[in-house]
């Protein structure tokens, strides 16, 4: 038996097909999707604009149906997860900006606390407990009492992060953590997140156009291409040529040996 395959499995998919429902008839952008997400592993998704990594991830966190197949959460069908409950299995962190900038660290943070807080949303000791231990994983203590609205992309970030992990779920989704952020800040964040999977032993699915980056630091890597999605090992995808085939090959080219893109001179 592998790894994965002794591991819990926290999302599966089955025959899985995504896209866009409408009266005359169904656009579908990706059909036949089996993906695995074990317990305890940083997987990325990534791909061309354009190829669908946000519409599946919008498909996987119930915001969107699924036209065909079946999304399995703990081993639960995703379309029988009430709402309360689906917020107690799954966090997701979204590049839209935050509504809320007015509020301090560390009540922003405490917004992860909903599912959990009675029908007046006071704290408990459990929730302030939850609170500060998020706080301390990401780092951010000389924050918390700050105003949201004085904080750089960079900062912010982190504590969406945090918050997600106040929310105490499973699984945490990110799309697209590194928008708007520096080369620096990119690194820091995804490092960050791989940090915080192996602390925790929360499984963290996040899409990025970072593949170098990814590929340096994910357990696993689900890849969108024209002609499927495909989920392996960043080393197995490279073995496999998966990469080479991601972009068109007149402008752009992968580099096997130093897992990067470039080029064609």
């Amino acid at each position: 038996m592998s790894e994965q395959e002794s591991k819990h499995i926290v999302l599966k998919t089955k025959d899985l097909s995504i896209g866009y429902r409408s009266k005359k008839n169904d656009t579908v952008v990706q059909n036949g999707i089996d993906l695995q997400l074990p317990q305890g592993q940083l997987i990325g998704l990534v791909g061309a604009n354009g190829i669908g990594k946000s519409t599946l991830l919008r498909t996987l966190i119930k915001v969107q149906p699924a036209l065909k197949g079946k999304i399995y959460l703990n081993d639960t069908a995703l379309e029988s997860i009430t709402s309360n409950a689906l917020a107690r299995q799954l966090s997701i962190v979204l590049t839209e900006p935050v509504m809320s900038k007015n509020l301090s660290v560390f009540e922003l943070i405490a917004l992860g606390r909903h599912p959990y807080t009675n029908w007046i949303g006071k704290l408990s000791e459990n929730d302030i407990e939850a609170i500060d231990k998020s706080i301390d994983l990401v780092n951010i203590d000389d924050l918390r009492e700050r105003k949201c609205f004085e904080l750089s992309d960079g900062q912010l970030q982190k504590v969406m992060i945090a918050r997600a992990l106040a929310q105490d779920t499973d699984l945490i989704v990110l799309d697209e953590p590194t928008t708007h952020l520096d080369m620096y800040h990119k690194a820091y964040i995804l490092k960050l997140l791989q940090k915080l999977t192996h602390e925790t032993c929360k499984t963290i699915l996040f899409s990025s156009h970072e593949i170098e980056l990814a590929i340096q630091l994910c357990d696993s890597l689900i890849v969108m291409t024209s002609d499927g999605i495909i989920q392996d090992t960043p080393c197995n995808h490279i073995e496999q040529g998966t990469f080479t085939s991601l972009f068109p090959t007149d402008l752009i080219l992968f580099d096997e040996k130093t897992g990067s893109f470039r080029v064609k001179k």
